[in-house]
């Protein structure tokens, strides 16, 4: 699709069509036992460009969720995903597809957005029961857009907002970060452990 953008020089506006393609996310990383959705709103261009889930160095996700889990931020990305499968944490997006001019949430072109089907995806994941959106684009998104139009028992399920692991929320440390993300997710980890013993 195109987009115009209209610019002000010299006191004479001029209109710029530009072509904008729309970024489209990944599939969900998930077990059919999963008890934990952690959602993103849409995976930034490095990330679609490398085709993984937070593929920026600088991202702070697979640390944190590196301590929590008991694996090394730096294995393969496919160890990452089956540790995260295996820890009963499913891994998506809010939103399918959106326009977006570089990565910030911020640049997501409101009206391109669609969401993904959270209908069918709860439906065949029923064992989940707590949504943990990484970042406020991510809660606001999902509490707006999806959790409305969600039939019970789905649209009761318990939704937190995580402080976001992006470089760009830096009025937080990675540890403070860590902290936060710990307090919440530890005691369920606990709890599915403690569960298949």
């Amino acid at each position: 699709s195109h987009r115009d953008w209209v610019f002000s020089g010299h006191g004479v506006p001029v209109t710029v069509r530009v072509a904008v393609t729309a970024n489209v996310g990944f599939p969900a990383i998930a077990s059919r036992e999963a008890r934990v959705l952690i959602l993103g709103s849409m995976p930034s261009a490095r990330s679609l460009a490398a085709g993984r889930y937070y593929a920026h160095p600088h991202n702070a996700f697979w640390p944190i969720l590196g301590a929590l889990c008991g694996f090394s931020p730096s294995a393969p990305y496919r160890e990452r995903a089956r540790q995260l499968r295996a820890h009963g944490i499913a891994l998506w997006d809010v939103l399918l597809s959106c326009e977006r001019p570089g990565s910030l949430d911020s640049s997501i072109v409101r009206e391109s957005m669609r969401t993904n089907d959270f209908a069918g995806f709860l439906s065949r994941h029923r064992r989940i029961g707590l949504v943990l959106c990484n970042g406020s684009t991510a809660f606001s998104l999902f509490t707006a857009r999806v959790r409305p139009e969600l039939r019970p028992p789905w649209n009761g399920l318990r939704c937190i907002q995580m402080p976001s692991t992006s470089p760009a929320h830096a009025g937080m440390r990675v540890a403070q970060k860590l902290a936060k993300w710990r307090a919440v997710l530890a005691p369920v980890l606990a709890d599915i452990t403690a569960g298949e013993r």
